[in-house]
Formats: C-alpha cells, sequence, structure tokens
C-alpha cells in the first residue's frame, strides 16, 4: 500500500451510518476536462473508516474552495486499480499563518559587503 498527498479545493466532507457502519467520504475540485464538464470538476473519495471522524469532523473548518492538503492511502482495488482512502486533511494556509508578504524593498535588507571588510575567498 502506497501513502501520498495532495492538494485541491475543498468542498466539503459527507458522513452517513448504517447500522454500525460509517461511510464517509471528502469532496473536493479538479481542472474540469473541457469535454465531459465546464467549471469545476466535482471529485468524491472514500475515507479510511478508522480515520473517518476525523476528517469528517476536520471538514468543518474549511471554507468552499480552501486549498487544502489531504492524506490518503492507495490500496490494491479491482482490474489492477488504485482505491484512494483519506486518513488525514489540513488547510494548506492554516488561517493562523496566513501566507506573510514579501518585505518591501529597501527595508530588511541585509547590508550589501563594503570594499572595507576583507573577502573570505582570499583569507
Amino acid at each position: 500500500m502506497a501513502r501520498s498527498t495532495m492538494e485541491v479545493a475543498f468542498l466539503g466532507t459527507q458522513m452517513t451510518q448504517v447500522d454500525d457502519t460509517k461511510y464517509a467520504k471528502v469532496f473536493y475540485g479538479d481542472e474540469p476536462d473541457g469535454k465531459t464538464e465546464h467549471g469545476l470538476s466535482i471529485i468524491g473519495m472514500a475515507i479510511a473508516e478508522d480515520a473517518a471522524d476525523e476528517v469528517f469532523a476536520a471538514g468543518a473548518q474549511f471554507a468552499p474552495l480552501e486549498l487544502v492538503r489531504i492524506t490518503f492511502d492507495v490500496a490494491r482495488g479491482g482490474q489492477n486499480k488504485g482505491k484512494n482512502l483519506a486518513l488525514h486533511i489540513e488547510a494548506v494556509n492554516p488561517k493562523g499563518q496566513a501566507a506573510k508578504p514579501s518585505a518591501p524593498q529597501g527595508s530588511q535588507q541585509q547590508p550589501k559587503p563594503t570594499g572595507a571588510q576583507p573577502d573570505a575567498a582570499k583569507a
């Protein structure tokens, strides 16, 4: 079994419980193929049963189309196809760690060496 991650646009999580079995999915958007869909391609991925509660609950903290990172296992499925099972989901840019704007030119730049300082290559 292989493990992988991907960054995609979040659409939602869904859980249905039938008797003692939980069926959970995470939905994400992908680039449309331009032939069978336009706008946003909606893709669903099953959530591993032991991670269903955690991943489903995490879905409540994301805004629609927010960029998320999904960690998933690729298990062998039928007809030599992979079966992806989501294990974890997190924001690519957590709200508390928003992307820092680059420093404006001229402020906080490293001072340039002057001719008075010895050249390390010549020492």
